[in-house]
C-alpha cells in the first residue's frame, strides 16, 4: 500500500473509526455496569486502558509510517 494511501485511510480511521469505537467501548462499560453493578475505579480505568489498546492492535500495520516523508 503506497503512503499517500495509507493517509487517506489513517485518516479516515481516526475522523470515523475511533468515535465509533469510543461509543462502543462506554456502551460495554455501561453494559458491564448494568449486568453486574458498577466495577471499582480501579476495574474500569483497566478495561478503559485495555480496550484502548486493544483497538490499535490491527491498525498498527496502517498507522506505521504516516510521518514520514514522501
Amino acid at each position: 500500500m503506497d503512503l499517500k494511501t495509507k493517509k487517506r485511510l489513517s485518516l479516515l480511521i481516526l475522523v470515523l473509526g475511533l468515535p465509533a469505537y469510543i461509543v462502543v467501548a462506554v456502551s460495554l462499560v455501561n453494559w458491564m455496569d448494568a449486568r453486574w453493578g458498577r466495577l471499582p475505579i480501579w476495574a474500569e480505568l483497566l478495561v478503559y486502558v485495555g480496550l484502548g489498546i486493544l483497538w490499535i492492535l490491527p491498525l498498527k500495520r496502517i498507522f506505521t509510517g504516516i510521518g514520514r516523508g514522501e
